[in-house]
């Protein structure tokens, strides 16, 4: 457990300052002035005394244990201090320092060192490169940071040190608190999944935020931040989603997955909420912090202006939220009190000049309707309008009859100056506000989304018969040929044992055995080269469709033989694939590539030739769950294709599920594989299953 690092009874300051302005001192200054209570022991060997306290030349000198070892000192100092700290029973060192992986080769060799040595001895370690940390529940302030943070409930770790100060500066701007400010640094040891499994059981924690730029553990962040999600909403802004450039890969998997497509995967599956914006991490933060989850209705818009009212409603439906539609009984009560010249369907408008009193009787009877979810609250400033008592109405009915029928409560005072008093009574109250109705909406979706995420069951992996050895030896025949790329034979033979249908298939070295398995098959047939170094038979003439006769089929498996030498001259062609042509249904893809962070990451889209052109895929990280594969289908724009549309029949969705879930169990039962696509995939009409048409498969160097 990491709660010595928040609660230790005795810190040692190794680098601490007399000197203003510097590190060592800020931080002896912080801790004296957050009201830390536990035992200081400032280490400098230049200085007797630093703001009152008793300084020691060296950490061999300290007459205690130390609990928590803060370093401000330059990296190879450091390294020679590790042991010293061991000796005093050191659990947890937060190393403030910079100097280490962040400028180059040098100082990722100090880093490992410093890893090695802490490990030696028994000591996690916080950084390097960081902030610091802060926890204002015990009022400890051990950073640099130039202010203490208001308490609450809401604990955010991130990467960039630099953005924790800004936050924090915000923060106190808009009296919005916290619970824990956790630096993360270069993440020598102590990473993001660490801290993420720590605060879902921390009491003073009620929503996780954070700010990462990538995860140390792909597997372990997605295992912790599952079970975190399950107990508390986890909010992360992953920054450096774009690509520039490329990714170099052979498969259409490899070339549509980028980083965020990963990071997108892994959040759906681990439950984590994503912000794309500071802005929205806090947008969605605040109301998850104050609020109820909203139960099963639609949301409810009070406003006195139309203008806005309708703005919401066209969120809303973009949003996919539904709007309440209040019984017959609550549309009578809302008429006795409020002007005849109110508007009476969802948005309620309540008029202009409507005072408090208006907005209190509004809000009084919708959060009693059934059908009502959650209510949000608009207030334009008119020269009438009573905006502190209005703002205090809101914050009284959310504490009182909102929240004890389980009704979200959200706020959006629009303007600046007129309405700043009337927000700081919705801050303090813990009714979150928003300047613009269009970031509620999205706050309120994104908590509708975590309620049902919570509903959801526990996932469970179906798992297959399948005869591994002969799957595993026939990789490893193309390894021992010198070969990375499985030929369409082998992949489809590697399909076939993961309970994949394929068409009748025959590799044909001549054209007179061309022939025969033509006939065998029965025509019509498709035709594709077959060679270990041509990766996409397309791109070189090197498939034909639809072939009906022998003597078309003479003249194709001349013309397919040529192309692939003349646009691969040194090419190794074995031979022409005969296969048998499948009819009607979909295409679809099936695919795999090795992500860096998360490892097997499996896609399914529109398949065919189309899928790089409309790029209409989507992702999971293996393992892949039955819900989780369904997701994936319906996921993709073209879904509405496979449920049939203008008199087409319904596809075979749960046979593509199905194939999904293969190819996950395939992609984790031989982690040999590096990249793997299915294109197409042929979906058939319901009942009729999928053909695995075409199979690529490229093993690891």
């Amino acid at each position: 457990m990491l709660d010595t690092i928040f609660r230790p009874s005795s810190i040692a300051l190794i680098g601490a300052s007399k000197v203003p302005g510097k590190v060592g001192y800020s931080l002896l200054k912080n801790l004296a002035a957050g009201g830390y209570s536990g035992k200081v022991y400032p280490v400098n060997p230049t200085a007797s005394e630093i703001l009152g306290r008793k300084v020691y030349p060296d950490i061999k000198s300290i007459p205690d244990t130390i609990d928590l070892a803060v370093f401000m000192i330059p990296p190879k100092a450091i390294l020679s201090s590790i042991e010293d700290c061991a000796d005093k029973h050191t659990k947890f060192a937060v190393v403030i320092s910079a100097g280490f992986k962040e400028v180059g080769a040098e100082g990722a060799l100090l880093e490992k060192q410093l890893k090695e040595q802490a490990d030696a001895h028994g000591i996690r370690i916080i950084g390097p490169n960081c902030l610091g940390i802060i926890d204002t529940k015990v009022r400890l302030n051990a950073s640099f940071a130039a202010d203490m943070p208001l308490p609450g409930d809401i604990s955010i770790m991130s990467q960039s040190g630099a953005l924790l100060t800004a936050i924090l500066d915000w923060a106190l701007a808009n009296g919005m608190g916290f619970s824990k400010f956790i630096s993360l640094g270069n993440k020598a040891d102590l990473n993001e999944s660490d801290f993420i499994e720590y605060l879902a059981d921390d009491p003073d924690t009620k929503v996780i935020l954070g700010y990462i730029e990538g995860v140390s553990d792909g597997r372990a962040f997605i295992e912790k931040a599952y079970r975190a999600s399950k107990k508390k909403p986890v909010i992360l802004i992953k920054a450096g989603g774009t690509t520039v450039g490329a990714r170099a890969s052979s498969s259409h998997t490899g070339t549509l997955a980028g980083s965020d497509a990963a990071f997108d995967a892994a959040f759906k599956q681990s439950g984590v909420i994503r912000a794309h914006t500071i802005e929205e991490l806090f947008d969605i933060g605040k109301l998850l912090e104050s609020q109820p989850l909203p139960g099963q209705g639609g949301l409810a818009i009070i406003t006195n202006a139309g203008g806005p009212g309708i703005i919401t409603a066209d969120a809303t439906e973009r949003a996919g939220i539904r709007l309440a539609h209040p019984d017959d009984n609550s549309i009578l009560a809302l008429k006795k009190v409020l002007p005849p010249s109110a508007a009476f369907g969802n948005p309620f408008d309540i008029i202009g000049d409507a005072l408090a009193d208006k907005y209190k009787a509004a809000l009084d009877i919708l959060v009693k309707d059934r059908d009502v979810a959650g209510v949000f609250v608009l207030l334009t400033p008119q020269d009438m309008t009573e905006i502190d008592k209005t703002a205090q109405v809101v914050v009284d009915v959310a504490h009182g009859p909102a929240r004890q029928l389980g009704r979200m409560t959200l706020a959006g005072f629009m303007g600046g100056k007129d309405v700043a008093s009337g927000i700081r009574i919705l801050n303090s109250g813990g009714v979150p506000n928003y300047v613009f109705p269009e970031a509620a909406v999205r706050a309120f979706r994104t908590a509708v989304d975590y309620r049902d995420w919570l509903s959801k069951p526990e996932k469970s992996y179906r798992r297959y018969a399948i005869d591994i050895a002969k799957v595993r030896q026939g990789l490893e025949t193309v390894r021992a040929s010198g070969r990375s790329s499985l030929v369409d034979v082998e992949a489809r033979r590697i399909v076939e044992y993961y309970g994949f249908r394929t068409p009748k298939s025959m590799l044909a070295r001549t054209r007179e055995e061309a022939g025969i398995f033509a006939a065998s098959i029965g025509y019509p047939v498709v035709m594709k080269i077959a060679s270990p170094d041509i990766l996409h038979k397309t791109d070189v003439g090197g498939v034909a469709v639809g072939i009906k006769d022998a003597r078309e089929l003479e003249a194709t498996f001349s013309n397919i033989t040529n192309n692939a030498g003349k646009f691969m001259p040194s090419a190794r062609i074995w031979g022409v694939v005969i296969q048998e042509m499948i009819g009607g249904g979909i295409e679809t893809i099936v695919g795999m590539h090795i992500d860096p962070n998360f490892g097997p990451l499996v896609m399914f889209g529109l398949g065919g030739i189309y899928v790089e052109v409309l790029r209409d895929v989507s992702f999971r990280v293996a393992p892949v769950s039955e819900d989780e594969a369904l997701e994936m289908i319906q996921e993709i724009r073209s879904y509405p294709l496979l449920l049939g549309v203008r008199g087409a029949k319904r596809m075979d969705i749960s046979a593509v599920a199905d194939g999904i879930m293969r190819i996950s169990q395939l992609v984790i039962d031989n982690p040999d594989i590096a990249e793997l696509d299915i294109n197409p995939l042929l979906v058939q009409e319901e009942g009729l299953g999928a053909v695995a048409v075409d199979a690529r498969i490229a093993i690891k160097h």
